[in-house]
C-alpha cells in the first residue's frame, strides 16, 4: 500500500537532507542550501479551470498565440533569461494526457516531436526540455525550454532556474527565435 502524504510528513519532517546540488556542475547558486521545513500535509489547492470550469486557457482568443491548429494551440512566453519557452495547450480542455481521446493522445505525440524539430530550428539550442506540470492550472500544458547550445552549465533541471537567473533575452533576437519556430511549425 502507498504511504499517505501524513505517512510520508511523519517519516521526513525532522529527517530533511540537503542535497549536495552546490557540487553539480548545472547549480547556478553558490554556497551550500538548506531545505525549507516540510509543512503538514492539507488540502489540494484549487487550480485555474478546475473541472473545465473558467478556465483561462480555454478563454484565451487564437491571437495570444504564435501557432493554431484545429486541435492545438502554441504559445510563447515572453522574453526570459532562456533563448525561447514556448506552451503547447490542447484547444479542447483535458486535464492530463491520461485524459486525452486516443487520436489526440496520438497526435500528441507527433506534436511534441514537430515543436521540438522548430525549436531546433532556431538554431543554437544544444536541447529542448520538454515537461508537464500541472500544479497551477487544470487545462493540460507543455514546456518547451530551449537550452543554448555550448552552455551546459544551464543543463537539465537547473534550465528553469537559469532562466531566472540570466537577463532577458533582447527582444529582438526572441523575436527572431519566435519566428523561426512558427515559420518552421508551418512548414512542418
Amino acid at each position: 500500500m502507498p504511504e499517505s502524504a501524513h505517512e510520508i510528513h511523519a517519516r521526513a519532517v525532522d529527517a530533511l537532507r540537503a542535497p549536495a546540488v552546490q557540487e553539480w556542475a548545472t547549480w547556478p547558486f553558490e554556497g551550500p542550501v538548506r531545505p525549507h521545513p516540510l509543512s503538514a500535509p492539507g488540502p489540494e489547492p484549487h487550480r485555474d479551470g478546475e473541472g473545465g470550469v473558467d478556465c483561462t486557457a480555454c478563454a484565451k482568443p487564437d491571437s495570444d498565440y504564435v501557432w493554431t491548429d484545429d486541435n492545438w494551440r502554441l504559445m510563447a512566453l515572453e522574453p526570459s533569461g532562456l533563448p525561447i519557452i514556448l506552451i503547447l495547450e490542447p484547444r479542447s480542455h483535458h486535464d492530463g494526457p491520461a485524459d486525452l481521446p486516443d487520436d489526440l493522445a496520438r497526435e500528441q505525440g507527433m506534436m511534441l516531436g514537430r515543436i521540438e524539430r522548430a525549436v531546433l530550428s532556431v538554431g543554437e539550442i544544444g536541447r529542448v526540455h520538454i515537461g508537464r506540470w500541472g500544479e497551477g492550472a487544470a487545462h493540460l500544458h507543455w514546456w518547451f525550454i530551449a537550452r543554448p547550445a555550448g552552455l551546459p552549465q544551464l543543463a537539465s533541471s537547473m534550465a528553469e532556474i537559469w532562466d531566472e537567473v540570466l537577463p532577458p533575452t533582447p527582444q529582438e533576437v526572441w523575436r527572431g527565435n519566435v519566428a523561426r519556430v512558427v515559420e518552421a511549425m508551418r512548414q512542418a
